[in-house]
């Protein structure tokens, strides 16, 4: 039986009074709202838990991750923003980032036989807003095209439901067990596969936005598996270190290459990435 698509909570519409609202996402463990109101545009999620099925277990940390992103943006000085638990799990308010994403936007550079390359200024705009983060000492642990929202003014990094590097409330925490294996670091997979857990790095990260670009620009992924190998089949793939041999066009290719190195201390630090793309 399908699963109905939660309303936005009682607490959500007492704070903002909707004038519009628009259904953004609806997958396994979050739902997205797109809200108007006087208050202002907003993003509300909606955190439920993900039952298990045959090929995957279950994963309660859904219904966590809204107030646990919540928290994180409190701590990163976002003041627009609010958070709270609902019946199936927990909720947050933030401004919507309007523009699209990444992959969108570098569409017209994947397609067959096209002379458009990726322009350095939108890999500058996504770095940019990767060292915002990095200089408050945090690291995301889920960076991949869908985060980077390219607005007219600047680019926004979004869904930090992830991001390790300061307090969290221990109610809405849980520990990070890695992210869209496509851009996952081969140190990260190994962990992962190790232990069930890793730790999310600021090196993690300039390998997963190299990952990013690439995937973007080619519509290649970093590492080759069958697209419906099991996720502990695509992390050993990943783990092992070997990488297509795929380069991003024009100006980005060698530095992509150098993002995506195997060893974690052979990757530029986002200021180097900053530096070279200037």
């Amino acid at each position: 039986m399908p699963r109905s698509v939660p309303e936005l909570p009682i607490a959500v519409l007492d704070t903002l009074m909707p004038t519009v609202q628009r259904l953004a996402a609806d997958r396994r463990g979050s739902t997205v709202w797109e809200v108007e109101s006087r208050r202002g545009h907003y993003a509300v999620k909606l955190g439920h838990p993900i039952e298990a099925t045959a090929d995957r277990p279950a994963q309660p940390w859904t219904a966590l991750a809204p107030a646990r992103e919540g928290a994180v943006l409190h701590h990163l000085g976002l003041d627009d923003v609010a958070y709270g638990e609902w019946g199936s799990g927990t909720w947050n308010l933030q401004p919507w980032r309007q523009g699209p994403d990444l992959y969108q936007l570098w569409e017209p550079c994947r397609k067959k036989g096209s002379i458009v390359e990726p322009h350095t200024s939108v890999a500058l705009g996504c770095v940019e807003a990767l060292a915002d983060l990095h200089a408050k000492g945090w690291a995301h642990g889920d960076v991949q095209p869908a985060h980077f929202i390219i607005g007219p003014e600047r680019t926004h990094l979004i869904d930090l439901a992830l991001a390790r590097g300061g307090h969290v409330p221990a109610e809405y925490d849980f520990p990070f067990r890695g992210c869209l294996v496509h851009y996952e670091a081969p140190e990260i997979a190994r962990s992962v596969l190790a232990t069930g857990e890793a730790e999310p790095t600021p090196e993690a990260d300039i390998y997963a936005l190299g990952a990013s670009l690439l995937i973007s620009a080619t519509g290649w992924r970093a590492v080759e598996y069958p697209d419906d190998a099991p996720r502990p089949e695509q992390r050993r793939a990943v783990a092992s270190g070997k990488r297509r041999p795929v380069r991003a066009p024009g100006e980005l290719g060698d530095l992509i290459d150098t993002m995506l190195s195997p060893v974690p201390g052979d990757r530029p630090t986002i200021q180097e990435v900053r530096e070279a793309l200037r």
